[in-house]
């Protein structure tokens, strides 16, 4: 249920289809839309199509449903398989019960991509077997079942979504890492932070005596205050923790946090600390966090493309000394978040860009210098914009603070199409 166009779905489909498995895949996007998707599965003859729609008869007389992460929490479709005793199942859950790898969960609001990549990279550079998994771009959980060994390692990203799966299952990672949590989701939770919390908390709820749980003072009070099942250990984190010698190439204080919550995980697996030092300093980010694209003409390009809450937007901007040479792209799709908080700092930029949605609807309404800003329709026009604007030593900062659907397929478009537009910009003579 989902085939999407990240990969994941296709993965899961072509996976499960060379185990023999009847397969239909339904989807809610037309072939039209799947064109990419689909074109990578041509070759399966035992795979059947219900696209542009679901269908009930769809869901019953099936061994499992396989949904995809996302699929709205009262969908009928689902209500049906659970009325016919079907079981539902999620990729990264899935294999996590079919399993023998001892695995590493990382969720949170924000920080947990960061996190996780950071992890791998330490676990990889003491030369353990290790996957990544979960919330991975493009990248199916399930299959990893036709590589990984008993012993190995799986460091899997967690969204609250793909935890309702582990919630099902009644199973928690080995070692979970709690980053924070933050007002999201608001659109998919129907306003309820409550059932927002109950999914993340599934990272932990099923861990025994030996496994830990690593998070901050703040997020571990409110893991106490909610009274959620957890026999695990409780390790709270600070960023101080992180020798004062260490030399972090990574951009943003709320990075350091991340980086401390790597560290104390690896050190919980006694990774020797030489690598674990040698691995921090040489880590400098992923792909659409705080990313150096460009400096072209003295002015430097940032893509922070993942930043789709108000919170993430804010820890950015924080990331920079100079807000005021700094030419924000933000703006965007709403997911019903608060826009109030962050104000006061997005009126401190030199100018504000913003692509047109609902979010951005929401923006302006609270922004009180109007000739500050500009609403644009494409992100072409907004680079545009933002190199007209930007002089030697200032820096243009896409970090949306909102969701990406409207103008863009998703968050990833949305940085790749500032990519492209940013590598146009030519060499002033």
């Amino acid at each position: 249920m989902g085939l999407g166009l990240l990969g994941r779905g296709v993965n899961d489909a072509k996976f499960l289809a060379e185990c023999g498995a009847e397969l239909v895949v339904t989807d809610l996007k037309t072939r039209a839309q799947l064109k990419d998707s689909l074109q990578k599965l041509r070759d399966f003859k035992n795979i059947c199509y219900t696209l542009g729609k679901h269908r009930l008869e769809d869901f019953r007389k099936k061994d499992f449903i396989l949904k995809a992460a996302g699929v709205p929490l009262d969908s009928p479709y689902i209500m049906e398989a659970k009325k016919n005793d079907i079981p539902i199942e999620m990729d990264a859950s899935l294999f996590a019960k079919l399993s023998s790898a001892k695995i590493i969960g990382i969720t949170g609001t924000r920080g947990k991509s960061t996190t996780t990549h950071l992890i791998f990279n330490i676990l990889k550079a003491a030369k353990k077997r290790v996957f990544l998994g979960g919330n991975i771009r493009g990248m199916a959980t399930l299959p990893l079942l036709k590589k990984v060994k008993e012993g190995d390692w799986v460091v899997m990203e967690l969204d609250s979504w793909q935890l309702q799966g582990f919630g099902d299952a009644k199973i928690s990672p080995h070692i979970a890492v709690f980053t924070n949590f933050l007002l999201d989701h608001q659109n998919y939770y129907h306003g309820s932070m409550d059932r927002y919390f109950q999914d993340k908390s599934y990272i932990y709820q099923f861990q025994k005596s030996e496994d830990f749980c690593i998070t901050s003072p703040k997020a571990a009070q409110l893991i106490r205050d909610k009274r959620f099942p957890r026999r695990g250990r409780l390790v709270e984190v600070e960023e101080t923790l992180i020798p004062p010698d260490w030399n972090l190439k990574i951009l943003g204080n709320h990075n350091r946090k991340n980086v401390a919550y790597a560290i104390t995980a690896v050190r919980l697996i006694k990774i020797p600390e030489k690598i674990i030092k040698n691995t921090v300093e040489k880590f400098s980010g992923i792909p659409g966090r705080l990313e150096l694209i460009r400096t072209v003409n003295g002015v430097a390009y940032i893509n922070d493309t993942t930043a789709t809450t108000p919170d993430g937007l804010r820890a950015a901007l924080q990331s920079f000394p100079d807000i005021n040479r700094t030419v924000l792209i933000a703006g965007g799709a709403d997911k019903q978040l608060e826009y109030q908080p962050f104000i006061e700092e997005v009126n401190k930029v030199k100018k504000l860009i913003l692509l047109a949605g609902t979010a951005t609807d929401k923006m302006v309404k609270l922004l009180p210098k109007r000739n500050k800003m500009i609403v644009v329709n494409s992100m072409k026009e907004a680079v545009i914009q933002a190199q007209r604007i930007a002089a030697k030593g200032d820096t243009v900062l896409l970090s949306p603070g909102a969701a990406s659907f409207g103008l863009f397929k998703n968050e990833f478009d949305r940085g790749e199409q500032f990519i492209k537009e940013v590598k146009k910009i030519k060499k002033a003579a």
